[in-house]
C-alpha cells in the first residue's frame, strides 16, 4: 500500500494551495518558502503524471483534475485527524465544533441545546457562528448549518428545517398603527438586512401590493440585528417561522396578518463525508432532525 502513496510532504504541500488558491499563503500556512511549495507541487504532478494546477503570471488556479483530487485528499486527511483525535482521547469527552449562521444559531439552535446536552451528556459542543460559505471557512467544523441545498463537493448534506416569512411586529406599535391586510403596511418603517435583501420585495408581490410604498426603511447588516430592532418597536420585520417562535410565543412580537407566508430556503446541516462515521457526529446530526420535527 506505501508503494501507491505519494509524496506525503508534498500532499501536504498540494492540499494547502489548493484550498488557499495561492502557494504564497501556503507557505505562509506551513512555515515554508514558495519556492518549496512551488517545487512540492511539481514532484507530486511529476508522480501522479497529471497538471494539478494552471500557472498564469503569478497566480494559480485548480484544474478540474485538480479539483477532484483535492476532495479526496481532503477526506483523507480528515479521516486521519479524525482517527488520531479518537486514539488520543479515548476516555475523554467528545467535542464537536459546530459552525451554524448567526440568526438560527441564536433564536433557533441555542435554546434547544440543553436538550442536546441532557440527551447526550459525553459529548461537549463548541458553537461557532459565520454567513461566510463553508469553502470560505478560515476553522474547521464537524458540522455546519447553512441554507441549501446548496454545492458542497466531498460533504455530506440533509436538509432538516423548512423556513416561511411572515410580517412581524411589536405590540406597542401595532396598537398605534393597526395593521389588518397588506396595504396598511405603507404606514409603518419596514426593517431590512443585508442578508435578506429581497425577502420583502418578494413577500410584497405574494401579497398583491407590490408597489407598496412604506413610510420609511431601515437597514441593518445582519437579520438579528432587523429582529431585535422589531421587539423594540422600530418597525415591521419579515421574519422567519418557525425560528422565532418562542418570541411570538413569548408576546414580544406579533404576526398580525394570517399570510401570505412566503417559502423561503431552509436548513441543512453539512458535514465531511469522511466523518459520517462518527457516532458523535451522527447523533448530532440526527438529534437536529428530532428537533426540527417537534419545531
Amino acid at each position: 500500500m506505501s508503494q501507491s502513496l505519494p509524496p506525503l510532504n508534498a500532499l501536504r504541500a498540494f492540499e494547502a494551495a489548493a484550498r488557499l488558491e495561492s502557494f504564497s499563503a501556503a507557505a505562509a500556512e506551513l512555515f515554508v518558502t514558495h519556492g518549496a511549495i512551488s517545487k512540492q507541487i511539481k514532484q507530486l504532478e511529476a508522480w501522479l503524471g497529471v497538471q494539478l494546477f494552471e500557472r498564469s503570471g503569478g497566480r494559480v488556479k485548480l484544474t478540474d483534475v485538480g479539483w477532484r483530487y483535492l476532495v479526496q485528499v481532503q477526506d483523507g486527511f480528515d479521516l486521519i485527524a479524525n482517527a488520531t483525535h479518537q486514539l488520543m482521547q479515548p476516555n475523554r469527552q467528545r467535542r464537536l465544533t459546530i459552525n451554524s449562521t448567526p440568526t438560527l444559531a441564536m433564536y433557533w439552535l441555542l435554546p434547544r441545546l440543553t436538550q442536546f446536552q441532557q440527551r447526550f451528556p459525553d459529548i461537549e459542543l463548541k458553537l461557532m457562528t459565520s454567513d461566510r460559505d463553508i469553502s470560505r471557512l478560515d476553522t474547521p467544523f464537524d458540522v455546519a448549518i447553512r441554507r441549501g441545498p446548496g454545492d458542497w463537493p466531498g460533504y455530506a448534506t440533509k436538509p432538516f428545517l423548512e423556513e416561511r416569512e411572515l410580517p412581524l411586529i411589536s405590540p406597542a406599535l401595532l396598537d398605534r398603527f393597526p395593521i389588518a391586510e397588506p396595504a396598511d403596511l405603507a404606514r409603518h418603517t419596514l426593517l431590512y438586512a443585508d442578508t435578506r435583501p429581497t425577502a420583502w420585495q418578494r413577500w410584497l408581490t405574494l401579497a398583491g401590493v407590490p408597489e407598496l410604498k412604506p413610510a420609511a426603511t431601515q437597514h441593518f447588516d445582519h437579520f438579528y440585528l432587523a429582529l431585535q430592532a422589531a421587539m423594540d418597536g422600530l418597525g415591521v420585520v419579515l421574519g422567519p417561522l418557525p425560528m422565532i417562535q418562542a418570541e411570538i410565543d413569548s408576546g414580544r412580537l406579533v404576526a398580525p396578518l394570517a399570510g401570505p407566508v412566503a417559502p423561503v430556503r431552509g436548513y441543512c446541516w453539512i458535514t465531511p463525508r469522511s466523518a459520517m462515521n462518527d457516532a458523535a457526529i451522527t447523533a448530532f446530526c440526527q438529534w437536529l432532525e428530532d428537533a426540527s420535527e417537534a419545531t
